[in-house]
């Protein structure tokens, strides 16, 4: 019973603000861009400014909840101390009306799932490891920071101009201890083989009679194989991103 009765108060709180609405005397919003577990986005026009603005509120169903209240917390502290040009960069936090937001940039561009099935981008062998590979880059950057995404799929990888934008950190972590941060590695490589994998079957006719495995189905370099396997733990799996580059670069190299 104590499901629906909290299903029943989320309809009623977390109503998104509408469109044309004002807040913070400054942000004018344009569009709801999504919904996530415990927060609401908007894209909003910055009227000092007059250039676009994602900002970001904590869901009202969710402002005495411990739990939601740390991760929204945690995400803003992130990006607080992202300083990329791939990445959202912080701009502002603020109250209003009890609810709590936070200003980041916009990053324009499709995500890679609506390029991808909406746009029918496809990706050449080639086209997909350089294209992966430029994100090693920017994981690279969060790792050396300590900050693991845990969260790299498709809807949160915009592509612009050829080159990959890592957004949405609302599961990312900050981790020192190196035993915990080991696993967090393996997580976000493997994700990099998915990533991967739906590059490559974007040149795959989609009409088959038998659904087989990737290796059987995909006709790609064995450096590639190779690469692929490992990212998606098949075999022994990576353990740094210094060896996942050098793999890159011989797939890369094979497809010459």
């Amino acid at each position: 019973m104590l499901r629906p009765i909290r299903r029943a108060y989320q309809f009623v709180m977390d109503h998104p603000i509408k469109d044309g609405q004002c807040i913070h005397q400054r942000y004018l919003i344009k569009e709801l861009l999504g919904a996530g577990s415990y927060g609401i986005v908007y894209l909003c026009e910055d009227l000092q400014t007059q250039d676009c603005k994602v900002v970001k509120q904590l869901r009202p169903s969710k402002r005495k909840m411990k739990k939601e209240l740390q991760l929204f917390e945690k995400e803003k502290s992130l990006i607080q101390k992202l300083d990329h040009p791939h990445m959202p960069k912080f701009y502002e936090d603020f109250t209003e009306n009890g609810n709590l937001f936070f200003v980041m940039s916009f990053i324009e561009g499709d995500n890679l799932d609506e390029a991808i099935f909406s746009k029918q981008i496809s990706f050449h062998e080639q086209e997909a490891l350089q294209f992966v590979s430029k994100l090693l880059s920017l994981v690279e950057y969060l790792h050396q920071r300590n900050i693991y995404h845990l969260d790299l799929r498709i809807p949160n990888i915009i592509i612009q101009k050829n080159e990959p934008y890592v957004i949405d950190f609302g599961l990312a972590k900050e981790v020192i201890d190196h035993e915990v941060a080991k696993e967090m590695k393996l997580q976000d490589f493997y994700d990099f083989g998915d990533i991967l994998l739906y590059l490559l079957y974007t040149t795959y006719p989609a009409k088959k009679k038998k659904a087989l495995p990737w290796t059987e189905e995909l006709s790609l370099q064995q450096e590639t194989v190779y690469l692929l396997k490992r990212l998606l733990q098949i075999t022994s799996p990576y353990t740094t991103i210094e060896d996942i580059g050098i793999d890159f670069d011989k797939a890369m190299k094979a497809n010459e």
